[in-house]
């Protein structure tokens, strides 16, 4: 390849490394998040162009055309199921693709090693054994997450007997085996790793909780990003190392951001079992006797109030409520009652995943508030209407030591004027834990779909 050549996929890998920076800052607002996806879309586009011209400039025309073929394909099923797929099962399609980035950092090392025939310095060979490792983790663990998500296996955590030491031992056999491929340069050691990071990568989400769901996405994200980064080590391409590092680095900041937000230790929710599942749930406990409303009594509540707060949560997003809320908060505030909406960390099982659907709906992004923005405002709310959520507007998080979600940060909605809760039964919330709040003087249960019940009382008003 000339200089010039050369020169120019440098530059463009410069330029693709800039626009994904770019990216991941206009996705930290609301305001610019669609400007920031076209940025990184732009980015991958000159990136997938630069590598492809780097590649397969002087290959034979048969793996130009299997390279070309192979893109058609994926191509096809990315767009298919891109169409297809609804914002309620965005997370579980998020695990999923995590999942291809794991396996294709696990055959990358392994083909790099077995076509230089065990070659190479000590260096080249760790890059490969953890690009391997780093990869069929978040292979498996990816697959585990997608099945929790989309409720194809259990929720709650496995709690095999020993399983922090069934880790370690992981862990500990997976360095001596490290030492054995350096300096043997022998597959064995790393096919036995890769067996073992398999399994561990499967435990190790496997023992965590539904509740703590976000924590892992967001915590599979980054390993994805650390995986393509040690692809990139692998296979020499700097700009795979950038966009990994980034993905890897922002993904593990959001994990610190998710367990803060749940008071969750991070090194306790990716050591597994820490999640609010693994506790006894407190369903059992009499709380007493719930008032239910209807939608017209709700609407009586609306049209008196002055202030309103809406809180979403993941039933909403399953009941495709998003519009007929944004509807009704048109019509209350034309009549000029204040509406905005609270919006906590974890409020679906993907960070982020409320902002979405009320950004989906054309809800005015200067109302949608983040949870230590409204906290403050609640007793001065005169309705609060809960709808979908239900962790985290659970008052024992912040009265009951006992309870298993104890010192969460939630919505403290419960000292608002009234508070009107949108469910469809009162079973237990994603984390298995009763809410005290259904059982207040001053909430109300309004049954049903939250689609349903938010269009009566449009009606109602």
């Amino acid at each position: 390849m000339t200089d010039v050549s050369t020169s120019l996929i440098q530059a463009a890998y410069i330029v693709a490394a800039l626009l994904f920076i770019m990216s991941l800052a206009g996705l930290s607002k609301h305001e610019t998040a669609k400007d920031g996806n076209v940025l990184g879309m732009v980015g991958m586009g000159l990136a997938l162009v630069a590598t492809l011209w780097l590649s397969l400039r002087h290959a034979p025309w048969g793996n130009v055309v299997a390279v070309f073929v192979a893109m058609a394909i994926g191509a096809a099923i990315g767009i298919w199921r891109a169409r297809r797929v609804e914002m309620t099962g965005m997370p579980e399609l998020i695990a999923m693709l995590h999942s291809f980035v794991g396996a294709a950092a696990v055959l990358v090392g392994l083909n790099t090693f077995i076509a230089a025939d065990g070659a190479g310095d000590s260096v080249h060979l760790v890059e490969v054994f953890l690009g391997v490792f780093i990869g069929a983790v978040t292979f498996t663990g990816s697959i585990v997450a997608f099945l929790k998500l989309s409720a194809r296996i259990s929720s709650r955590p496995l709690m095999l007997p020993a399983r922090h030491w069934l880790n370690l031992a992981a862990l500990v056999v997976s360095a001596g085996l490290l030492v054995w491929f350096v300096a043997g340069d022998s597959l064995v050691p790393l096919l036995v790793m890769t067996a073992i990071a398999l399994a561990f990568g499967w435990h190790l989400v496997a023992s965590i909780g539904g509740g703590d769901m976000p924590v892992v996405v967001s915590m599979l994200n980054s390993y994805s990003g650390w995986a393509a980064a040690a692809a990139g080590f692998m296979l020499g391409n700097d700009l795979l190392i950038v966009t990994g590092a980034l993905v890897g680095s922002s993904g593990a900041y959001l994990s610190y951001i998710m367990c803060k937000a749940m008071n969750r230790s991070f090194v306790s929710v990716i050591a597994g079992g820490f999640g609010s599942d693994g506790a006894v749930s407190d369903s059992d406990v009499d709380y007493g006797d719930y008032r239910e409303t209807n939608a017209a009594e709700v609407a009586e509540l609306l049209k008196d109030a002055s202030s309103v707060v809406i809180t979403p949560g993941y039933g909403m997003a399953v009941a495709q409520a998003q519009y007929p809320v944004a509807d009704l908060t048109s019509k209350l505030r034309e009549r000029g009652v204040e509406v905005r909406f609270g919006i906590h960390p974890v409020a679906g099982r993907l960070p982020g995943h409320m902002n979405v659907l009320l950004a989906e709906a054309k809800v005015p992004y200067d109302i949608v508030l983040e949870m230590d923005e409204i906290n403050e405002d609640f007793p001065d709310t005169d309705v609060v209407l809960v709808i979908g959520a239900n962790d985290t507007v659970n008052p024992a998080a912040a009265e009951d030591p006992a309870s298993p979600i104890a010192g969460m940060p939630v919505l403290e909605v419960w000292k608002a004027k009234e508070v009107v809760v949108f469910k469809r039964s009162m079973a237990a919330g994603y984390a298995g834990v009763q809410n005290p709040l259904f059982f207040r003087d001053n909430s109300a249960m309004l049954f049903g779909d939250a689609k349903e019940r938010v269009e009566d009382i449009i009606k109602a008003l």
